[in-house]
């Protein structure tokens, strides 16, 4: 397990927003080359995705479902299939001067095949090092992108 808490000089109302797009994660997850939404409607808890990833030089595809969301609060993403199975959970809250983001994460090298399959007891040091850098990348497109007026859509229910 491992934390990340990055500050964005950004309120909630717009970091929130840029989160639960997640079909935007390639955008600033370096990793992530592409998601498609497996489920209709707004993003809701059950709602899947398939991210496909660049893992070890290597196309890796992860169905990851929403297994907790609150608006302005709360996001929490599970792969349910695929190679390094992981759980992140984002929670935003209002801070002096932006908003505080929060990771929450937990990733296993379980999957890893061939010569990558020696990184396995690594694994998290490296996914955590490399969720800085796209935490970073976040921030960046946060910080510098216009008001959002395109909101993701979410059930309030």
């Amino acid at each position: 397990m491992f934390v990340i808490e990055m500050k964005i000089a950004r309120p909630v109302s717009a970091v929130f927003p840029r989160l639960a797009r997640i079909e935007d994660s390639p955008l600033w997850y370096s990793a992530v080359k592409s998601v498609d939404r497996l489920d209709p409607g707004p993003t809701r808890v059950g709602t899947r995705f398939l991210f496909r990833r660049l893992l070890g030089g290597n196309d890796a595809i992860n169905e990851v479902e929403v297994t907790a969301i609150e608006p302005n609060r709360a996001l929490e993403l599970k792969s349910v299939s695929g190679p390094t199975p992981f759980a992140y959970r984002y929670n935003v809250e209002p801070a002096s001067d932006g908003t505080l983001l929060r990771l929450d994460g937990a990733i296993s090298g379980r999957g890893l095949d061939g010569p990558m399959a020696l990184l396995r007891p690594l694994a998290e040091r490296f996914f955590r090092r490399g969720m800085v850098d796209n935490l970073a990348s976040l921030k960046r497109l946060i910080e510098n992108d216009k008001p959002v007026s395109r909101h993701a859509s979410v059930d309030r229910a």
